[in-house]
């Protein structure tokens, strides 16, 4: 098993203190230096005062909801979320990755699952070896060992998925690629609710796109999943 980012800071936010606890300290036992926060204004407080590698978020917190938490915390610059949902709430769940989370664990869970995502998220945030220099095609570039990337000179503002799954199917342009493989290629899971890809194409469509509705880059190939291309072409 790859060693684990020790050291690495958590910043917990849920209102029920028992949750709180217990997910704490599973974190904290798996070598991370862990916050806490029982509301959001006491969450945006935190992640001020100490920038959080990584942020588990409770979407249902009084007062300002998860969402709101998420935008605010971002608004300061990218930051890994991975967000706690109501089980079979699929809406929350969507909502959740619409603005931007990483990932989400539905409620209950196992402690150690969390922390196994909490492990993931973080590993696929962190700048891999590259080969040197950029990806390109048709206005678009991606740095992989800076992470940035630009449409046409003009940066783009990217989660590390959208990010990830740019610089994928740069790599790969003209090949097909369905959601499970994509799933296991970006995100590296082997298994997970297959909206993940599709809400993060649907994001990055639109920010790469000039006409997400009529796609030029990246393709749905019907009854497979996905495709980079660099020239003309319809969704």
């Amino acid at each position: 098993m790859e060693q684990q980012p020790y050291g690495a800071r958590v910043l917990v936010v849920d209102d029920d203190p028992t949750v709180a606890e217990v997910v704490s300290g599973y974190l904290d036992r798996a070598g991370y230096v862990v916050d806490r926060a029982g509301d959001g204004p006491g969450a945006l407080a935190r992640a001020a005062a100490h920038r959080p590698d990584l942020v588990v978020l409770d979407l249902m917190l009084p007062g300002m909801d998860g969402l709101e938490v998420c935008r605010r915390i971002r608004v300061h610059g990218p930051v890994p979320v991975i967000m706690l949902t109501a089980r079979g709430d699929e809406e929350d769940r969507i909502l959740g990755l619409e603005v931007g989370a990483d990932d989400y664990v539905t409620k209950p869970f196992s402690p150690r699952e969390l922390v196994l995502r909490v492990e993931s998220v973080l590993r696929r945030s962190r700048p891999a070896p590259q080969p040197p220099g950029t990806l390109g095609a048709a206005g678009l570039t991606v740095d992989p060992a800076a992470r940035r990337a630009a449409k046409n000179g003009t940066e783009l503002a990217l989660t590390i998925r959208e990010f990830d799954l740019l610089a994928f199917l740069l790599r790969h342009p003209g090949r097909a690629f369905g959601r499970e493989e994509l799933m296991r290629e970006v995100w590296g899971w082997d298994f997970g609710d297959l909206s993940t890809v599709t809400v993060h194409v649907r994001r990055l469509r639109g920010k790469v796109e000039d006409d997400p509705a009529r796609p030029r880059f990246i393709q749905t190939v019907w009854g497979v999943g996905y495709r980079f291309d660099a020239g003309d072409g319809e969704a």
